[in-house]
């Protein structure tokens, strides 16, 4: 954590030294009030004839002192809160930072929910731990230690009764926060179950609607919901039981220093003042406790916090990053090197020994039955996942190589889920290519075959997409999914069943566009159609994570049966 708290060290520094003035004040000010009320008000150096010049003397000396004090505490206040904001800012955006590197198998891990609660829960707690640990331990650590020590200087047998009482109370805090620290992790693990049940539950309102499975929702949500309210419970009462403990205690110390006192006074071995000054600085004391109890249970939060979030900031990238970034010889030629691929945590292969190669400008189309590592493949090209055997080589170079900015700056990929965010349809498909003028978005979406529905928004292209595209059908989302890959203008476009949505004119006309506008571009379609793979260059017929045969459309119908079977499947479209 030092790494953060050094850079605003300063502000740290400055605000420690407020506090130290705002926490003298307040100690300085019961030894005035003893001398009020023994010498103005009692007069007990003067033959018991108070002094109303020594109280207004005093008196203001006290306001003078407050306000000082007060100032301190502001100062102090202003100095803690840029430290501590800025440390949290500084952590959030390194957090963020390093999540954006993590590679889909480390995000699966971490849980989506999870780390949301890490870059904003987590670190809000990291946060209030700095600014407390600056502002409270200082505060506390003086008031305590400070009041002890005026009570001695006060009447040493007022100091030896609280410092007798000083362990049991510090023994009772001590207690109380070994019973209460190994809750907090718990807590923060069962707030990433709450965050993971609603991420995924607004996420996918709409099937929850459908299936008719509100009240199994509100059920799941609600256990999670039960167990975080029990741990926190849990929490609650332990510091329920633990203030009242301390506070009786003191209120004892307090009993016992006016039963001391009565008898000093009768004795002249103290007066009324020092007695007032005496439970003044008691009273100082059991808040100073106070808040160490509340400075203890934020540090043991923030604390617990931090090892997530470090583990966050520390985890690697699976992927490392390459080092090539020139230039080749080659632009969209891709090359299979005798691959094959598992996903990590499993033993059981997706793809064996995968040998293929794609030129410059032409069109692959990818068929296979569902789960034979169609999308599987395209993934290891812009290196969404790493091989197990084998090469992938793209322009000649093993995208293992590559720093990952280039690599995937040469590929523009549609994935098979249609993902667009809350802004508007300019700003989506510029995503591609974000210095894009509103001419060469609006070429991309004529090629994308989305120009006519976007013109006929009242907005066009200045129309807001609600979140996550729920605004538009999905025919609609993959349009504007695929012009935002277009406008990329990349050497390899790869369209993973991203047309599925498309009626076959529009998808033809899709097809036709991408064939005129983007001749030198590698085009890869990973389809289920045969009306959308039927005019590819080649086509790759997968199965079971193999090759099963290559070929154009009226090859394949001759000699693959895999194919056949798909063709005699959809014979009836086809005819259509």
């Amino acid at each position: 954590m030092w790494k953060y708290i050094k850079k605003y060290l300063h502000f740290a520094i400055l605000a420690a030294l407020f506090m130290v003035g705002e926490v003298l004040m307040d100690l300085i000010q019961p030894g005035i009030m003893s001398r009020i009320v023994d010498d103005g008000v009692l007069g007990l150096n003067s033959g018991g004839v108070g002094s109303l010049n020594i109280i207004w003397r005093l008196g203001v000396q006290m306001i003078g002192l407050v306000l000082f004090g007060g100032l301190c505490g502001s100062l102090n206040n202003m100095f803690v809160h840029m430290s501590g904001q800025n440390i949290g800012n500084e952590m959030r955006k390194d957090c963020f930072r390093r999540i954006m590197t993590f590679s889909f198998p480390q995000i699966d891990r971490f849980g989506t929910g999870s780390l949301v609660t890490r870059v904003a829960n987590d670190i809000t707690q990291v946060q209030n731990f700095v600014s407390q640990f600056v502002r409270g331990m200082i505060r506390t650590s003086f008031l305590m230690f400070g009041s002890i020590w005026f009570m001695f200087q006060l009447n040493r047998d007022f100091g030896l009764i609280v410092l007798c009482a000083f362990p049991f109370i510090v023994g009772c805090l001590a207690f109380c926060l070994a019973k209460a620290n190994p809750l907090f992790s718990k807590l923060q693990s069962q707030l990433d179950s709450i965050n993971s049940i609603m991420q995924e539950d607004v996420s996918g309102i709409r099937i929850i609607k459908a299936c008719v499975r509100e009240a199994y929702e509100k059920l799941r949500f609600g256990k999670a919901n039960d167990e975080l309210i029990k741990t926190q419970l849990r929490v609650l009462i332990i510091f329920a039981f633990m203030n009242p403990i301390i506070n009786a205690l003191m209120y004892i110390v307090v009993a016992v220093i006016l039963l001391t006192g009565s008898f000093e006074v009768r004795s002249g071995g103290a007066t009324p003042g020092e007695i007032m000054a005496a439970i003044t600085y008691t009273t100082q004391l059991l808040n100073g406790i106070l808040m160490l109890v509340m400075l203890f249970q934020n540090i043991s939060r923030g604390l617990a916090s931090w090892k997530r979030v470090k583990e966050t900031l520390e985890s690697e990238p699976e992927l490392a990053d390459g080092s090539f970034d020139g230039n080749t010889e080659l632009h969209g030629e891709i090359e299979f090197r005798g691959v094959s691929f598992a996903y990590p945590g499993s033993d059981r292969m997706v793809l064996e020994n995968i040998n293929l190669t794609i030129h410059k400008g032409e069109t692959i189309a990818i068929m296979g039955a569902t789960g034979c590592g169609k999308t599987s493949l395209v993934n290891l090209i812009p290196r969404f996942y790493d091989t197990v055997r084998g090469k992938v080589l793209v322009d000649g170079v093993d995208v293992r190589e590559y720093s990952q900015k280039l690599l995937r700056s040469k590929i523009a990929s549609t994935l098979q889920k249609s993902e667009l965010f809350s802004a508007t349809i300019r700003e989506n498909i510029a995503w591609g290519a974000p210095s894009a003028g509103l001419d060469r978005i609006k070429s991309a979406a004529i090629t994308a075959q989305a120009d006519d529905f976007i013109s006929s928004t009242e907005a066009g292209y200045d129309t807001m997409v609600a979140e996550r595209g729920m605004s538009l059908s999905g025919g609609q989302k993959q349009r504007l999914s695929i012009a935002r890959a277009v406008i990329k203008n990349a050497e390899v476009l790869i369209f993973d069943d991203s047309t599925s949505a498309l009626d076959l004119k529009t998808e033809a006309n899709l097809y036709d566009a991408l064939r005129k506008n983007n001749p030198e571009s590698t085009k890869i379609i990973v389809a289920q159609r045969i009306a959308s793979v039927r005019r590819a260059d080649r086509i790759v017929v997968l199965e079971n994570g193999r090759i099963a045969a290559i070929g154009s459309h009226d090859e394949l119908l001759s000699v693959c049966h895999a194919y056949q079977d798909i063709y005699h499947s959809q014979i009836g479209e086809e005819d259509t």
